[in-house]
């Protein structure tokens, strides 16, 4: 039980730090009330099964990706569905087109929802479960978009070469600007999507709400109409996960 009570108080610990802070062992050990020899056993365990990891330069721990597993096991059983799905389902008959969320797992996102519109027999299928590079697509865009500084800095230092770095950083910039991430053609030819974030009720980015669709005949009333859904369903959402920011 002592064993429980220490991982837990590590776990309580690391939560309560922003979302791209990371701690060393001395200060976790400080901030637990444990030796640093307890902490570095303690620590190795949790690391183990995956509850922590540790940067491989810095050397400061963070939590585990797992506690995304684990969250989206239980996602039929919590509220969050309730509130997020519903919103999908709206976009998704205003546009009739595919509609998609996504999260954030470290260098990639995930993405954790699709609904397809019956009526458009021409889709854009990405599969559930599907991992895309935070580089890639709209979406991501969107989300690195909102994320604090150092948090994408660090997905991007190690997805891009130096040399394409300052555009993509322009790019960015213009779709914060802009309020939503577009994409053409990144991962399937004849392609568009474009994203909006959901942010969470500390104003981190949360997730994606995307549309994917055949950019044939794309008109640009066609392109600022799906935008302007997009967008609203995104401030929805983030409305509904506590999000009172502009």
């Amino acid at each position: 039980m002592q064993s429980i009570d220490r991982a837990m108080h590590v776990i309580q610990v690391l939560v309560s730090q922003s979302s791209d802070s990371q701690l060393s062992i001395t200060e976790l050990s400080q901030k637990c009330g444990l030796p640093v020899s307890s902490m570095h056993r303690l620590l190795k365990a949790m690391s183990k099964h995956g509850l922590i990891r540790q940067d491989e330069q810095s050397k400061h721990y963070g939590l585990g990706n797992i506690w995304l597993e684990y969250g989206l096991r239980m996602y039929d059983r919590m509220d969050y569905i309730s509130q997020i799905r519903p919103e999908l389902e709206r976009l998704m008959n205003k546009v009739d087109e595919s509609v998609y969320l996504s999260q954030p797992i470290g260098m990639e996102s995930l993405i954790i929802e699709r609904i397809d519109s019956e009526k458009n027999p021409i889709r854009v299928y990405d599969q559930l479960g599907l991992r895309i590079p935070m580089n890639i697509g709209a979406a991501n865009k969107a989300m690195l978009a909102y994320m604090s500084y150092q948090q994408a800095k660090e997905i991007i230092d190690a997805l891009l070469p130096e040399p394409q770095r300052p555009e993509f950083w322009q790019t960015l910039k213009e779709t914060r600007i802009r309020g939503c991430g577009i994409s053409h053609s990144e991962r399937t030819e004849g392609t568009t999507s474009v994203a909006a974030p959901i942010l969470n009720h500390f104003g981190e980015v949360h997730g994606a709400v995307s549309i994917g669709f055949v950019s044939f005949n794309l008109s640009d009333d066609r392109l600022d109409f799906l935008i302007e859904h997009v967008m609203d369903t995104g401030k929805r959402m983030s409305a509904k996960l506590g999000y009172t920011g502009p």
